[in-house]
């Protein structure tokens, strides 16, 4: 049944770190869009760029080229800001994830505070989706979080993968990832799909890669990383390899 399970999950590959090389030199190259073209050609099933408020790595240019570009499908994350409401209906990306956002983090820290702001998320949602742009909220594994999402009206979550990836001993990650399990079966009876992501490696995404109902995960540090040493190409085929237990 894992095994199953694993074959049918899609891997979408986060291209920021790129374009984090490229903004240390504030220079041309690496190119995150010719890198999404490799990442595809090796079989990522999607791209994702996270459009940040201070534009540390993605910058405009690129998602629009992106959206000209990518032929899976292209994940937009970004902040629930009017800003970046507008970018997305302007850009068309094929679905958008709403994270959470602060200025001094290096990177995402935690979910969506759902439950604490329905009405604005649930209104962004509207917009987004009336648009006929799928919407996605990075969630942690909270049932209170998901009960709210199901009220956004939200087509899908991704549940944040943190806790289980941060987890320091095998019985703190065996709870972590049957919260996990939990939190998917809970969002799917509710209507929810399911994607997920944050932190997960080669060496820990098969138990996710595993879990009935989830949909797509979501990766980029590690394969990046690994990239840098291998190619893109080596890096994303062999992150699918290890998210079929095949590594």
């Amino acid at each position: 049944m894992c095994q199953e399970n694993s074959r049918l999950l899609t891997l979408g590959v986060n291209i920021d770190h790129i374009a984090t090389i490229r903004q240390a030199r504030r220079t041309v190259e690496p190119d995150p869009v010719a890198a999404a073209v490799l990442a595809e050609l090796a079989g990522a099933d999607g791209i994702t760029a996270h459009l940040r408020e201070d534009r540390r790595h993605i910058q405009d240019r690129d998602l629009r080229l992106l959206r000209q570009t990518v032929r899976t499908h292209l994940n937009m994350e970004c902040a629930a800001t009017n800003e970046m409401v507008a970018i997305a209906l302007d850009v068309k990306p094929d679905y958008v994830t709403l994270v959470p956002e602060k200025r001094q983090e290096v990177t995402t820290e935690g979910g969506l505070d759902v439950a604490g702001q329905i009405q604005r998320l649930s209104e962004v949602v509207d917009k987004l989706q009336t648009a006929g742009i799928p919407v996605s909220l990075f969630i942690d594994t909270d049932q209170k979080q998901i009960e709210a999402a199901v009220k956004t009206k939200a087509q899908f979550i991704e549940l944040h993968t943190g806790r289980y990836v941060e987890a320091k001993d095998e019985a703190s990650r065996d709870k972590e990832l049957a919260a996990l399990s939990q939190g998917c079966e809970q969002a799917i009876a509710a209507g929810l799909r399911v994607n997920a992501g944050h932190g997960l490696t080669y060496w820990n995404v098969y138990p996710v890669a595993c879990l009935v109902g989830m949909e797509e995960l979501n990766i980029g540090h590690t394969i990046i990383s690994r990239a840098s040493l291998v190619g893109i190409e080596r890096a994303v085929r062999e992150m699918k390899q290890a998210m079929r237990g095949q590594l």
